[in-house]
């Protein structure tokens, strides 16, 4: 940005490309097989951390339907918190470069300015956000409701074999 006080690293532009470099933020760039692989991952590594803790509820050589289910449902509510951490950051990262102005600290939290930004660089951010930031943030929404409907799944399949065993 030409003649703007905002410090470099408090620039939405930069911003935008720090986060997609971060280790957690880039899943949201990743290809959507890539992305799939990504979440498949974290829910089996949720997975085997709740598998222990569902085997003290149910018996897996007695009631295993209900301890894969239990299981299933607390990698599940697992998944979903890294899920809503990519929602904020990407969220955060749109509306900045949206805003027809940006907040930004010279020094401190307690010296806080606002900057204009010009026409032509707030075209560019909102085309950036456009093509790149909005469909990263309909993936992860999408996901998000995906994963809400597999916990509902699973819950509704716990309470039914609840109810018939």
């Amino acid at each position: 940005m030409t003649n703007c006080p905002v410090p470099d690293e408090q620039q939405p532009l930069n911003e935008y490309l720090a986060l997609k470099e971060a280790f957690v933020f880039r899943w949201g760039t990743l290809n959507i097989w890539a992305y799939i692989r990504v979440l498949g991952i974290i829910w089996l590594g949720w997975w085997l951390i709740s598998a222990p803790i569902s085997s003290v509820s149910f018996s897996p050589s007695r009631h295993l339907p209900e301890f894969l289910c239990l299981g299933a449902i607390g990698a599940t509510v697992g998944l979903f918190l890294p899920l809503v951490q990519l929602l904020l950051g990407w969220r955060y990262i749109k509306e900045r470069l949206q805003s027809p102005t940006v907040f930004y600290e010279e020094t401190g939290w307690y010296d806080g300015q606002t900057w204009q930004k010009p026409e032509p660089e707030l075209l560019k951010d909102r085309l950036l956000v456009s093509y790149e930031v909005q469909p990263i943030v309909q993936k992860i929404k999408l996901s998000l409701w995906v994963t809400l409907a597999f916990l509902g799944l699973e819950v509704g399949i716990l309470q039914l074999l609840l109810y018939l065993s």
